[in-house]
């Protein structure tokens, strides 16, 4: 069994295509994997006596590519190295989990869930702030009562009302108006082609479906973490979108759990974040089995408005005093 040097990188991967969208030859990257798995004598993931499960967040088109919603600075290089990762550890990785940021239009961060007096949308990147609510500056919608399955606007009112004092609250970042994007259905919503390859490879060659995980796609909260909403219930008390919980359990059960993907500062920490959470209600010493995996990371960066590299490091410096490990490609876990 090839587990004790690294795999070479198959000839079909290209790193110039990692910023571009494709057509995955799924027929012929099978009948590769296949031979690949032959010819270097990669067992069935089945059989391995140690589980590594790469946990990838939110690598996907809109979040990925130059031309995209909400490019994240970075990722590029990012899914290139992440692409080489995979295929030169293919037979250490047990498993790969995605997870993918879900949305539709009407989504309480997106400019049509909210306008100001003369019934304009917030421009993308508009801060909304409890006092903003309460002065009327900003509104929930009120065509949009029907597809929320409100009954009137008082009720609309005092949930957006709600909503921002819970993030308030609970210390999460203000409430940003984002740029339409991850909308189901679209090509932004997709993973990167260059890491769907990569995936499906995996799949194939260690007989090990990729699991893929939904999150974000409820209206009425948003959902950086894979993990659980922002906001878990309504003013009533009634949930809003359910803890992840078997996820949860999944990942806690492997040996090593490596996690990569965009962005750094947002969805990978605050996954991260609630991971850790659970893992220090059950048995701090869990959080050893945890990798980082930095440089297939990268935080928000708008140039001349927002910098979250700072903050990142910050919390991430956490995530390592807790016990969890900062890796890169060059240092993973076997290597340590």
């Amino acid at each position: 069994m090839t587990t004790a040097t690294e795999l070479p990188i198959p000839e079909f991967f290209d790193p110039a295509k990692v910023a571009q969208v494709w057509r995955v030859p799924y027929q012929e990257r099978a009948a590769q994997a296949r031979q690949w798995a032959q010819q270097y004598r990669i067992p069935p993931a089945r059989e391995d006596q140690q589980r590594t499960i790469l946990l990838l967040i939110d690598v996907q088109n809109t979040f990925c590519l130059p031309e995209f919603e909400l490019f994240v600075q970075g990722a590029v290089a990012d899914n290139q190295r992440l692409c080489r990762f995979i295929y030169t550890h293919l037979a250490r990785i047990s498993e790969i989990i995605v997870t993918l940021d879900t949305h539709t239009a009407s989504q309480i961060f997106h400019p049509l869930f909210w306008i100001d007096a003369a019934g304009e949308p917030p421009p993308p990147l508009t801060t909304i702030t409890v006092e903003d609510v309460e002065r009327g500056r900003w509104q929930p919608n009120p065509h949009l009562l029907a597809s929320l399955g409100m009954t009137n606007q008082e009720s609309l009112q005092a949930y957006a009302r709600h909503y921002v004092t819970q993030l308030a609250a609970k210390g999460k970042f203000p409430l940003t108006i984002w740029p339409y994007h991850a909308m189901l259905g679209g090509i932004g919503h997709a993973l990167v082609s260059a890491v769907e390859e990569a995936c499906f490879f995996h799949t194939v060659a260690r007989q090990q479906q990729t699991r893929i995980e939904l999150k974000g796609n409820h209206p009425l909260t948003e959902n950086y973490s894979a993990l659980r909403p922002e906001v878990t219930h309504d003013p009533q008390g009634h949930p809003l979108g359910p803890v992840n919980t078997a996820l949860i359990e999944h990942l806690l059960a492997g040996d090593r759990l490596i996690i990569a993907g965009q962005a750094k500062s947002h969805c990978v920490a605050w996954t991260v974040a609630d991971l850790l959470s659970e893992i220090q209600q059950r048995n701090p010493q869990l959080a050893q089995r945890v990798y980082l995996l930095e440089d297939c990371m990268s935080p928000v960066v708008v140039p001349g408005i927002v910098d979250f590299s700072e903050a990142a490091n910050a919390t991430f410096a956490e995530f390592a005093a807790a016990g969890m490990h900062r890796i890169t490609t060059s240092s993973a876990p076997w290597n340590l």
